[in-house]
């Protein structure tokens, strides 16, 4: 069964509470409610990103959601009906998100050294605010400026904020040199750190290529990549013939990083829900950095006397 559920007048803003919160809780505690006056329909970064936001709240108003994204509802157009589906079915993004935000919270909690996490979206992700990040995590959102910027608008209206102790750093995508950006905010190439791409918007592959050379550069060996890549970049190799898996590996074993396919159908599995049909654009994946940042290079060829060793 489907429920329409139509804007209403938007209520009071309410104090930000982070962490895990239950279903009913959630929805007591914030304004679910869809308020957003953002009209930018010839906007195609606009639409996937408000697209993704209202996948969220719909998830959100389940009676046994997934996950709750309190600030979701703030992001969707007032013009915007949602249909809330109560049948296990779920969208593939929506299982990518519960599957991403699971991986992170716990190899933040696993590592006491792990503080740096790194966020390439499409400038409506809720993660920096309504996940429970540990004391001092430095958060960078990587996104495009014109989307950031009037969703951080709508946030503060809804008092969103980051955790005390926490940074929350914002990048424009559209920066010429995001790795340069990245160590003048306080990025430490010689600290661990946890990358996330989920809704960053790609023009080409060798944009892609440029992000996982910046991984390579900044990221320590250990470190992870997760997230999710549209499916359509395996296409555009011209002629090379490989199964996804086979470019795949190439495509991030030539930046040093071991990645690893998830199905989504094992995902679902685990959550014991079923995957919407037809929704098959994109390749979830996890990888690990394989070798050294540059900055490890630079400590382990610089001895402590500043001599070459």
């Amino acid at each position: 069964m489907e429920i329409l559920v139509s804007p209403t007048p938007p209520a009071p803003a309410i104090a930000n509470t982070r962490g895990s919160l239950s279903h009913s809780a959630a929805i007591r505690k914030r304004n679910l409610t869809p308020r957003s006056k953002l009209n930018h329909q010839n906007d195609s970064l606009y639409q996937a990103a408000i697209e993704r936001a209202s996948l969220r709240f719909q998830e959100t108003l389940r009676p046994d959601p997934l996950f709750v994204d309190p600030y979701a509802g703030c992001l969707v157009p007032t013009n915007k009906f949602i249909e809330v589906d109560v049948t296990p079915r779920l969208p593939l993004y929506c299982l990518a998100t519960k599957f991403i935000d699971d991986k992170l919270l716990n190899a933040l909690g696993d590592d006491d050294d792990l503080r740096q996490v790194v966020l390439f979206t499409d400038g409506m992700d809720t993660r920096p605010y309504r996940l429970n990040w540990p004391r001092s995590t430095l958060v960078f959102d990587i996104s495009p400026q014109r989307v950031f910027g009037e969703t951080t608008l709508k946030l503060k209206e809804v008092g969103a904020r980051i955790g005390r102790s926490c940074m929350f750093i914002h990048i424009p995508c559209e920066s010429a040199n995001i790795e340069e950006m990245m160590r003048n905010r306080g990025f430490k190439g010689a600290r661990p750190s946890i990358w996330v791409f989920q809704g960053l918007p790609l023009v080409n592959l060798a944009r892609f290529k440029e992000i996982l050379s910046v991984i390579s550069n900044l990221a320590t060996k250990g470190s992870v990549l997760l997230g999710e890549l549209p499916s359509w970049l395996s296409a555009v190799d011209a002629g090379i013939k490989s199964t996804k898996t086979q470019w795949m590996d190439n495509l991030f074993m030539s930046n040093g990083l071991r990645v690893n396919i998830i199905g989504y159908e094992n995902v679902a599995r685990d959550f014991e829900k079923e995957l919407e049909k037809g929704d098959d654009n994109h390749i979830l994946f996890t990888a690990e950095q394989l070798r050294f940042s540059d900055e490890q290079l630079t400590v382990t060829v610089i001895g402590t006397d500043g001599n070459l060793e």
